[in-house]
């Protein structure tokens, strides 16, 4: 039995099992199997492959897209560069990072707005945050991050509200934070409401619910949202190219 899964804590909102179990049934790939493993510490994670020996693949998601990079034998170049991982090939006893969150992303973003992407707001500093930065380099966008605490180089949430010209010149607002994720529907990031009008386009990685508040706030103000569903599909496909690479 060739077995893949994902780490992270905790996994309750994961769609990664479902949506694997149902494309092995659906595209008929025999001997196959996806497992959830929800580790409460990083240092947990070499204990994984002593119980799981077989282990050929791992998605990796929150909050260990950073911190897991430490206990790998190698990071793909474009996934070095980024700073985080999100998928791991275990091949010959060695663990490779890549990021496909990257991939999955651009390819959405480009599907959605075209060529004519405007300038963006990314709210959180995350490894989802890091891969969506270099999307953006990589398309050309001009864009701010948007954090909690004052960095060098970042805007807060309370610059935001008092400085209105960052969300008058950046019309598009990227959340890669957690915030607003299924049971916490009602929650979102702290961004001054009254200052979105119809030129704001809000993409929110979130996909559980499909349509979030802060997606809602935008839509309720003549703007345009759109959640993360497809870009974990894309990133998805990805890793199980990686997975099943000839290299």
């Amino acid at each position: 039995m060739r077995k893949f899964g994902l780490i992270g804590f905790p996994l309750g909102h994961s769609f990664s099992k479902k949506y694997f179990t149902e494309k092995f049934s659906r595209e008929g790939i025999q001997g196959c199997q996806f497992e959830l493993y929800p580790i409460a510490r990083i240092q947990e994670f070499p204990q994984l492959f002593a119980s799981e020996p077989s282990l050929e693949g791992l998605s990796v998601t929150i909050p260990y897209k950073e911190q897991v990079i430490s206990y790998l034998d190698g990071l793909d170049p474009a996934c070095a560069q980024i700073g985080a991982v999100n998928c791991i090939r275990i091949r010959d006893g060695k663990k490779i990072g890549f990021n496909t969150d990257y991939l999955g992303f651009k390819q959405s973003l480009q599907s959605w707005l075209g060529n004519d992407i405007p300038n963006a707001l990314v709210l959180g500093t995350g490894g989802a945050s890091k891969a969506v930065q270099q999307a953006l380099r990589d398309l050309g966008v001009s864009f701010r991050i948007v954090s909690r605490s004052q960095q060098e180089g970042q805007l807060t949430y309370a610059e935001l509200k008092e400085q209105p010209q960052w969300l008058a010149s950046h019309p598009l607002i990227i959340n890669t934070s957690p915030v607003g994720t299924y049971p916490q529907v009602e929650d979102m990031p702290n961004i001054p409401l009254e200052q979105l009008h119809a030129a704001h386009r809000v993409y929110d990685l979130v996909y559980n619910p499909p349509i979030t508040r802060l997606m809602q706030e935008c839509i309720a103000r003549g703007g345009a949202s759109k959640n993360g569903q497809d870009m974990l599909e894309l990133q998805a496909e990805a890793a199980w190219s990686i997975w099943n690479s000839p290299a």
